[in-house]
């Protein structure tokens, strides 16, 4: 499953703290930490074990002066690199990093006609390290794409990944779709409240306790933007900001000792990429997945 074209393989954060990032999140999901860094390259692999799960990476500093801030970024794994930078082209999505070799593959970073941005790779240096499933804690258990317009977006996705629809539930009202690849459901879609501004992923890291682990969010120097919240699966999410300002969000069950309420909270980013910008405000609702 891992290394099917189409599934997301790997994860990168771009921080502006790389030291302090790590410590974090090995804190708030229980990784460890290792470096992996060469003489061109500072970089960090958090791992689920001997596992590698995600890297950690400074922020450009061109983007910095841009206005760019940390962000989660996730890669696709493809088959044919260059093909598919050219269908992202015919299908109306952006080329902001064009296909180029590094430490983790051949890679290009791009984003869908609706703005959200995203990754692809080839020969992916750590190809191993999500062999182990999507339920397992310390790996990344969903994926979510607050889109401008779910239902026009999806095409884009379907064609240029083979993604399929999946069942979103047995009321048909639902405004989350639920996506798959090679018969696995990997992750939702949802159009975006309008005090989003930028359409966006967002990744789910596991843990065995979200209770305990926003607990340690709070603790570490992230927020906690809203209180844990129970899925018709009985599974509960919370999304947080670390305190870098890098947005992500955790799964998983919930000893039920809570949190302390809050109301729900703003949060402002900035990002750019190539000639692809967004400034603007996010207030973080009530999810309806």
């Amino acid at each position: 499953m891992a290394d099917q074209p189409g599934c997301f393989v790997w994860y990168e954060l771009l921080t502006t703290d790389m030291p302090s990032a790590a410590a974090f999140y090995a804190g708030v999901v229980g990784w460890a930490v290792k470096d992996a860094s060469s003489p061109e390259l500072a970089y960090t692999l958090l791992t689920a074990g001997d596992a590698p799960v995600v890297g950690l990476m400074d922020l450009p500093e061109e983007g910095v002066r841009m206005g760019a801030t940390p962000r989660w970024l996730g890669y696709v794994a493809v088959d044919d690199m260059d093909a598919r930078v050219a269908q992202i082209r015919r299908l109306g999505g952006a080329i902001l990093v064009s296909p180029t070799d590094s430490n983790i593959g051949r890679i290009a970073v791009v984003s869908d006609p609706q703005g959200a941005t995203f990754a692809l790779v080839t020969g992916l240096t750590y190809s191993q390290s999500q062999q182990s499933g999507l339920d397992q804690p310390g790996r990344v258990g969903w994926h979510e794409l607050l889109a401008e317009d779910r239902s026009k977006v999806f095409p884009f996705y379907g064609k240029l990944l083979g993604w399929q629809q999946a069942s979103a539930g047995t009321d048909p009202a639902s405004v989350y779709e639920l996506f798959s690849v090679a018969g696995q459901t990997i992750g939702g879609m949802l159009t975006k409240l309008p005090s989003v501004s930028q359409a966006c992923w967002l990744h789910y890291f596991n843990v065995d306790d979200v209770g305990a682990a926003a607990r340690r969010v709070n603790d570490g120097g992230g927020r906690v933007l809203q209180e844990p919240i129970e899925l018709p699966d009985g599974c509960w999410i919370v999304r947080c900001v670390d305190p870098q300002g890098a947005l992500f969000a955790l799964q998983g069950a919930w000893d039920q000792q809570g949190i302390a309420r809050s109301p729900a909270a703003e949060v402002t980013w900035s990002a750019k990429w190539g000639d692809i910008a967004s400034k603007g405000r996010m207030v973080v609702h009530k999810p309806k997945r």
